[in-house]
């Protein structure tokens, strides 16, 4: 028993040593960051995903001032690789495919947060170079007003029989449209390696003049084009919230399968302000910093560990929704599949429409 007892006692005393030594390195990295004073971002706008609630709480807290330029993924990279030494920014926001591109070109470095065991193994890089800090997963969205109560799909299958028009927007150019096959794909037994179940499906919906060349935005449902729309659960989510009628739109995850895919920080390895962007990451993974990307729609990788107020969770799908979908498990097959889908989407889909 004494063993027993000195066993947990030694284990009770290491636990409070671990969590005493994370405290005091968070303070020196908090010290750290107010005293460099800024964090520069890309592809962190305020208006996306809530970030403007972010940075108003780190100046708000810690002191930094802070600016954004918007640009893509790839843009980030590129901007982090040329810079190099002259680094106007310290930290961006990719999507989940570009955190190991930007791994391989040697242009970021690693930290992770305190609530890191929180976060999916699926969705982090194992050396903290990068971590989804909110997910995006293909979903329906559905104009009830154009279609009848029974006839609203709740599944990739129920899209074989409906009488509706299909809305995936251009697979050619949009990373939505591409994972929206990819999800269909996974519901039919496919995979990164095979979307000819999704392409066998959307060919049968076209042939029977049914595949909708409108792209699933605000501006085309409002004009009432829209009657089915495959997009991400955050653009679905702000889209029916901008409505004049947000009650005539549901938006849902396929029941029988999905892709859940994400975006991660990216710590630019030359940053004039590295602390700054850590502490920036630190807060973005902390339970408030996930409640304002909750704000923004975005549902928040850490979404079954975080107590979200009543109001921010009724703006985001239920948890449950999400038991069904599937991270990309082959990153490297989905980047070579994707390149080849427009020409297979003109060959087998596009030729088939009436």
């Amino acid at each position: 028993m004494k063993k027993l007892f000195l066993a947990s006692l030694l284990g009770s005393t290491i636990a409070l040593c671990t969590a005493a030594m994370a405290a005091d390195d968070l303070k020196t990295l908090e010290a750290a960051a107010k005293a460099e004073g800024a964090v520069n971002s890309v592809g962190m706008p305020d208006d996306w995903a809530n970030w403007k609630g972010t940075w108003e709480d780190l100046a708000k807290t810690y002191g930094l001032k802070h600016i954004d330029t918007d640009m893509s993924s790839a843009q980030e990279i590129a901007k982090f690789a040329a810079e190099k030494d002259n680094a106007s920014a310290d930290i961006g926001d990719v999507g989940a495919a570009f955190g190991p591109i930007a791994v391989k070109q040697g242009v970021v470095q690693p930290y992770k947060p305190s609530t890191w065991d929180q976060v999916p193994a699926w969705a982090k890089d194992k050396d903290g170079n990068w971590a989804l800090a909110y997910t995006g997963t293909i979903a329906f969205i559905i104009n009830k007003k154009l279609l009848h109560g029974s006839e609203a799909p709740t599944k990739w299958a129920d899209l074989k029989t409906g009488k509706y028009k299909v809305s995936i927007g251009d697979v050619s150019t949009a990373a939505q449209a591409a994972n929206g096959v990819l999800a269909a794909a996974y519901a039919n037994g496919g995979d990164e390696k095979n979307l000819q179940p999704a392409l066998l499906l959307f060919a049968d919906i076209a042939k029977q003049g049914r595949l909708s060349m409108a792209n699933p935005t605000i501006a085309t449902m409002e004009k009432g084009e829209i009657e089915v729309g495959v997009v991400w659960d955050f653009n679905g989510l702000s889209y029916r919230a901008k409505m004049a009628n947000p009650d005539d739109y549901t938006v849902l995850i396929p029941s029988d399968g999905s892709v859940i895919s994400g975006y991660t920080t990216i710590i630019n390895k030359y940053a004039k302000n590295p602390n700054a962007a850590k502490l920036t990451r630190e807060y973005i993974f902390s339970d408030a910093g996930q409640i304002n990307l909750a704000r923004g729609n975005a549902r928040p990788i850490r979404a079954e560990h975080v107590t979200l107020p009543d109001d921010v969770k009724a703006k985001l799908l239920p948890n449950e929704q999400y038991k069904g979908v599937t991270p990309i498990k082959d990153a490297d097959a989905w980047e070579k599949t994707s390149k080849a889908l427009p020409q297979k989407w003109n060959e087998e889909v596009i030729v088939e429409m009436k």
